[in-house]
């Protein structure tokens, strides 16, 4: 009896040792170590999951307002333009999972593939490895050297895929193709480089759920995404909720303020200045009457209107 518990507990160790290997190529404590300023919930594999009501409000921030607001935490190397879309109107916004591609290098395609083939249990190409991991509200976003022409990560049949397991969309620093067809998947988007009729060729996945570079940016898994028409912005997690809940304020505080201007209870230069303790009251009076734009506690003002650089 005993030797039997002993075996089964070495399967079990054994079966999650390789469930751990097949979801990402560095250890799990690299990856907490490398986001060790997240101190919320986790995946399994240690990449950051951000709430998702979080998700939800980044939706519906400006972009710009989020850039300011890395920006002045001395995050300057998060933001990266020039982008085509399926659609210019349908943003893409959730936790990255990341993926590293290279050139194809014919030894090491060979035993990347066998490895996950027989011992993780992958089939297919390894474009497609990644999208086995996703999870709904994540973005998969990619590095793919810029490759254009036989560098189209996904075609329509992936998009369904990648779609149908995160209800998101993706960004390629690489290619897609089967453009009519993707424009077809309802509230899907792609950020990509660029579109091309070809299918993927010598490219091998070799990072998953590592850090990668998109452009002028560096990515870490679990960041939260924001993809809009101007570009695409990767938020590190830890700063996510004060990204987010600064980007909401500046946006009401612009309402609220024409508002006021409009109905000449203030002049632009009080609102444009520090704000009285009238002024703050006011603004959560207007809140309170507005509640479909939000809502905000005088503690929760205080400290944004604390660390105004903006």
């Amino acid at each position: 009896m005993r030797y039997r518990f002993n075996f089964l507990a070495f399967f079990i160790f054994i079966f999650f040792l390789l469930q751990n290997l097949s979801a990402q190529t560095i250890p799990k404590e690299e990856l907490i170590f490398l986001t060790s300023e997240w101190k919320g919930e986790r995946f399994d594999d240690g990449r950051p999951k951000l709430p998702d009501d979080l998700l939800e409000r980044a939706k519906k921030i400006g972009i710009d307002d989020a850039w300011t607001v890395l920006k002045n935490q001395g995050y300057t190397n998060q933001f990266e333009g020039n982008w085509k879309m399926v659609h210019d109107d349908v943003p893409v916004v959730g936790r990255a999972l990341t993926a590293l591609f290279m050139p194809s290098r014919p030894d090491v395609e060979k035993n990347i593939k066998e490895r996950g083939i027989n011992s993780q249990g992958r089939k297919g190409n390894t474009n497609s490895w990644p999208i086995e991991e996703l999870t709904t509200g994540d973005v998969y976003v990619a590095d793919s050297f810029g490759k254009i022409k036989a560098g189209t990560l996904m075609g329509a049949t992936l998009a369904t895929s990648i779609f149908s397991k995160s209800g998101n969309g993706v960004v390629f620093n690489g290619s897609a193709r089967d453009l009519e067809a993707i424009a077809e998947i309802e509230g899907f988007n792609a950020f990509v480089r660029d579109f091309h009729p070809s299918f993927l060729e010598e490219e091998v996945l070799m990072g998953l759920n590592t850090p990668i570079r998109i452009g002028e940016a560096m990515v870490l898994p679990g960041d939260l995404v924001l993809a809009k028409r101007e570009g695409v912005l990767f938020i590190p997690a830890h700063l996510a909720e004060q990204v987010v809940g600064t980007a909401e304020f500046v946006s009401l505080k612009d309402v609220f303020g024409f508002e006021m201007i409009r109905s000449n209870q203030y002049t632009t230069g009080e609102i444009d200045s520090k704000w009285t303790d009238k002024i703050k009251d006011d603004f959560i009076q207007w809140l309170e009457k507005n509640p479909e734009l939000g809502k905000m506690t005088r503690e929760q003002v205080d400290r944004i209107l604390s660390e105004r650089t903006w």
